[in-house]
């Protein structure tokens, strides 16, 4: 059976006082665990015949950022390229040659026998339409999230993954990353005593930031595949501000939850070993971005995780802002009882704040009732805790220590290696189907909850809404 990080926590205690007890410092503590622990991918000369050709599926943002970085592990090389806007496939050309192959139709891609492993990165809608065909087609998918648009999608693409057994990845880089790692160290250590509280936000204050993306002049239908891209979506009018700012609407992105919760959801489900939240509900709003969008710019949402043999009962509350006057901003903190982890930016901190045994006098007077009772109830109450007390010595166990990842450290790199790496030598990935849904879904529910102004219960072992 799993430690529980309450019984890891003398352990952690004992850990603690050795180390400031020799330094007077907690950081070097941290920092040894991390050299012990914490090992960046061994990046080893790859031969030829290990080459990994990979193809990208949809040359928006994340599929520039996404390619370029695969490009940058050893052993990878990209042939072809697929996007329904004309311009894109001519910038695949001018960035990466012109022997890289560009389609409008994916599945072209996916006929091909030299592509090894595709990159989906379009708009959320087809995910999981994509990822299906790709799997069947023998191919590796690394899949952006969220993996899927709708709740009911997880179930049948992870049975697809499942009947393949081809490598899929889902590409929320936290489940890769040292800091998550790092904070999952230190949890299962009992850093902070026994967790009660998540609370996690990611705002931001920009155009750009609230997906006001670029339209080139040249957009129109005979530049963009406009039916392909509806696909499963209704049926309208050619508009480019729906393709090319798709995560302003809901049928075909999933707002502001299915951008950014799922990366929060990928951290907490990394550090706790959770699979998911059984109660959500969420509020929110469309306050200042009103462009035409019908996704909220202001999402609010609460979610419970029961108590399982990794993590106590605990509840979460996630916060998207896209209109937030102190200029965006991201953090998360895991809360205990006796301290707090803070990840955020490129460091994970631990906060000691454990609870100090407190003296007679102040068992006696302050704020302690004992000081409204009568001078001879107090001398009686007194007494009989002078019986068995003893005095604390020195001051409490309140204490920080950080730990600071390498400069330049790239999470979205190490998600990459270790997904090239499942490829050619058959480890799992660290961010499967299930894992991918599992960090999806609730989020999805969050949507579900604001829109239809009503709290949701999730079963995250049967992956089932039963509420």
């Amino acid at each position: 059976m799993p430690t529980h990080p309450r019984d890891s926590r003398r352990a952690f205690l004992k850990k603690v006082a050795a180390t400031s007890a020799l330094s007077g410092s907690l950081a070097p503590m941290l920092q040894g665990a991390v050299a012990e622990t914490l090992r960046m991918p061994d990046h080893s000369r790859i031969s030829p015949n290990d080459t990994v050709r990979i193809a990208t599926i949809g040359m928006g943002i994340i599929g520039f950022i996404d390619t370029d970085t695969a490009l940058q592990v050893p052993g990878v090389e990209l042939v072809a390229a697929a996007d329904l806007y004309e311009g894109r496939r001519i910038h695949v050309k001018e960035v990466y040659g012109n022997h890289i192959d560009t389609y409008v139709d994916y599945r072209e891609i996916l006929a091909r026998t030299d592509v090894d492993a595709v990159l989906i990165c379009t708009p959320d809608h087809w995910h999981v339409p994509i990822a299906k065909d790709a799997l069947r087609a023998g191919k590796a998918v690394y899949c952006e999230k969220p993996m899927v648009h709708q709740v009911e999608e997880g179930l049948g693409l992870i049975q697809v993954q499942k009947e393949t057994g081809k490598v899929f990845q889902v590409g929320s880089q936290y489940a890769s990353s040292i800091l998550y790692a790092k904070a999952h160290e230190l949890y299962k250590e009992g850093a902070i005593g026994t967790l009660n509280m998540i609370e996690a936000i990611t705002n931001r204050n920009s155009a750009t930031g609230a997906w006001q993306y670029s339209i080139p002049t040249d957009a129109s239908e005979e530049t963009v595949d406009w039916d392909r891209f509806l696909g499963s979506a209704p049926k309208r009018p050619f508009d480019a501000k729906r393709f090319f700012r798709w995560r302003n609407y809901w049928d075909y992105g999933t707002a502001t939850a299915g951008d950014l919760y799922v990366h929060l959801f990928t951290g907490i489900h990394r550090t706790l070993d959770a699979i998911g939240p059984t109660d959500i509900v969420a509020q929110g709003g469309l306050r200042f971005w009103k462009d035409g969008r019908d996704v909220p710019d202001v999402l609010l949402s609460l979610f419970a995780y029961p108590e399982t043999e990794m993590h106590p009962a605990f509840n979460m509350s996630l916060q998207t802002n896209f209109v937030d006057g102190q200029g965006g901003g991201f953090h998360f903190k895991f809360i205990g009882d006796e301290g707090v982890i803070t990840v955020g930016g490129s460091s994970v901190t631990v906060e000691r704040n454990a609870r100090a045994k407190e003296s007679i006098s102040n068992l006696m007077t302050g704020y302690n009732s004992a000081r409204t009772f009568s001078n001879a109830q107090q001398k009686l109450l007194e007494a009989e805790l002078r019986k068995n007390y003893v005095e604390p010595v020195g001051p409490p166990l309140n204490s920080e220590m950080t730990f600071n990842a390498p400069r330049g450290y790239d999470d979205r790199f190490d998600h990459f290696t270790y997904f090239f790496d499942s490829i050619r030598n058959g480890r799992p990935v660290f961010e499967d189907a299930t894992f991918g849904f599992r960090a999806a879904a609730p989020t999805l529910l969050a949507n579900m909850s604001y829109v239809n102004h009503k709290p949701y219960v999730w079963d995250p072992k049967a992956m089932k809404i039963t509420g």
